[in-house]
């Protein structure tokens, strides 16, 4: 009786505060926790600093995957233990987290525990929200459990049993919660052409990064007219989005010394190219030298990297709905109409305020960025333009800048990779909060473009 009581104290004073100032505190909590978890001796072999352990930490909770050192010869079992744990928090979500642990202990969400999970799913209606985080537990379970299975039977015969089991159980919780986060030096490198890891591992951040509301569409007994508008256009998204991203990374890559060239025959070729294609827009594995790839590629990956994946799931930035309807809304403009339609619906003019306030600030934060690392670095500025992409989009790809980083540029970073996973719950707040004006003034036109 004390504990609920005290909870239902709390949570009342916590409900005096936004709901993305609470999650985003939480967050930089969890990320406190975790670098002075990688800060203690049984964590790492080798000495590690504050800003080290910082860097991970934050780089683990939010599902990044950018690192400043080697994560598999620095860190013990226990301190890759930990950053598997902030992997799957930040993955999963801290509101629902503490969701499932208040429902086994049998205790009541209450409305502003269902605001908070509002918008740490970024779901906009709080109808079958606690249905949703069923589905996301099994999904959740399912998925990383099949996932360490099957690449036992690739790392075991390889690395031994124990290793090789704990090797799968890492890179299968790193591939869903799509952070990129691999105990190898070189990534997934020497399994380029393994058959394993190039259908489970995109298996599993496909499935992550493609949203719980759309598979829980999907699974559901629905017929696929009876989808949501949501679904229809992430599905569409997706299934434009990777052939594009394989196809470019196979034309570009080719004959490439340095990547595919470097390969005998197509086989090999391709399945590089379909491995490297779709895990850039959010999942930040390698399996070839992103740091010799050509500079047109370099492009395509900053791109892909900054649409991301899915809403409500795993992946980072301005995600693929937001795309597409900024692209239906700018076909919308070209052919004279006054309203958005997608699949015999009709998207009001609030959607497309809030993806063009998205995409504008999304913007913002990153030539920010970019415009503070090459004021403070000496490095090539397409390298800092795509580490600044990686840690916006939350992917984790790098071209080797990330160890060049100074202590002013590892504070950078970090603050995109928490805007990246953090900011948009904030965003979207502010944008659901409607204001009624008291007074409404008369109309002018401004002369644009």
């Amino acid at each position: 009786m004390r504990l609920r009581r005290r909870l239902a104290r709390l949570t009342l004073w916590v409900g005096h505060f936004p709901p993305p100032l609470i999650l985003a505190l939480l967050y930089a909590v969890l990320i406190a926790l975790g670098a002075a978890a990688l800060k203690m001796p049984v964590s790492h072999h080798v000495p590690m600093s504050w800003s080290d352990a910082i860097f991970t930490a934050t780089s683990a909770v939010t599902v990044t995957g950018l690192t400043v050192f080697d994560i598999g010869a620095n860190l013990t079992w226990f301190g890759e233990a930990v950053v598997a744990f902030l992997i799957q928090l930040g993955g999963l979500g801290l509101m629902t987290f503490a969701v499932l642990v208040l429902a086994a202990l049998g205790m009541p969400l209450g409305i502003t525990g269902h605001l908070f999970l509002r918008e740490d799913l970024n779901h906009n209606s709080m109808h079958q929200l606690m249905r949703l985080v069923g589905t996301i537990l099994r999904v959740v379970v399912v998925c990383e459990l099949a996932g360490a299975i099957f690449l036992a039977l690739t790392f075991v015969p390889r690395l031994g049993m124990a290793e090789g089991l704990w090797a799968a159980a890492f890179h299968s919780i790193s591939a869903f919660n799509n952070a990129g986060f691999s105990t190898f030096h070189d990534g997934l490198v020497g399994y380029a052409t393994d058959p394993v890891v190039n259908v489970v591992i995109p298996a599993l951040f496909i499935i992550g990064g493609i949203g719980y509301v759309v598979l829980q569409d999907v699974t559901s007994p629905k017929r696929p007219r009876a989808w949501s508008l949501h679904t229809k256009i992430m599905l569409l998204g997706t299934a434009i989005l990777i052939p594009w991203s394989v196809a470019c990374f196979a034309v570009l890559e080719w004959a490439n010394p340095g990547t595919l060239g470097a390969l005998d025959g197509w086989g090999p070729k391709l399945i590089v190219s379909w491995f490297q294609g779709v895990t850039t827009r959010t999942a930040g594995f390698n399996t070839t030298d992103i740091a010799a790839i050509h500079d047109s590629t370099a492009l395509l990956f900053i791109s892909l990297m900054l649409v991301g994946g899915g809403p409500a799931s795993t992946a980072g930035g301005i995600k693929v709905t937001t795309f597409v309807v900024m692209l239906l809304a700018t076909i919308a403009f070209f052919r004279r109409q006054t309203q958005l339609h997608a699949f015999g619906r009709s998207i009001g003019l609030e959607q497309v305020l809030k993806v063009m306030a998205l995409t504008a600030i999304s913007v913002l934060v990153v030539f920010t960025a970019v415009f503070l690392m090459t004021a403070s670095h000496d490095g090539h500025f397409l390298d800092i333009a795509f580490e600044v992409a990686s840690a916006f989009g939350t992917v984790g790809l790098t071209r080797g800048f990330t160890g060049e980083l100074t202590e002013f540029g590892r504070a950078v970073i970090i603050g995109v990779m928490f805007l990246g996973r953090v900011g948009p719950l904030t965003l979207g707040f502010f944008l659901a909060t409607r204001t009624v004006p008291r007074i409404r003034y008369p109309e002018a036109s401004v002369h644009l473009g």
